[in-house]
């Protein structure tokens, strides 16, 4: 017997998708940054403006201050319904389309 779907029950599986679909493009769009910052750092260091020391030191730093960041996306693991598999076809839809 099938289970019966109820407004709310809609509601919620596309809500999940679309936050699903969001997400995926974002993670797709920080991944993309990310190579292009590499890049430019990779052409800095080669034409010599900074040392790999400086990205060594600025690496430190970064690190320094990262448990803040890991606290404050604890909270939003609260909010994210990333077991939901509506959400998870959405993540990757996004990943794979974004």
């Amino acid at each position: 017997m099938l289970p019966v779907l109820t407004t709310s029950g809609i509601v919620s599986i596309v809500i999940a998708f679309l936050l699903g679909l969001l997400i995926g493009f974002l993670v797709k769009k920080i991944i993309q940054i990310g190579l292009i910052l590499l890049a430019i750092v990779i052409i800095l260091i080669a034409v010599g403006y900074i040392t790999p020391q400086d990205v060594i030191n600025f690496l430190h730093t970064l690190s320094a201050k990262l448990p803040s960041v890991i606290s404050s996306t604890e909270n939003l693991k609260s909010i994210i319904p990333y077991t939901s598999i509506t959400f998870i076809i959405g993540f990757i839809i996004g990943i794979i389309k974004g």
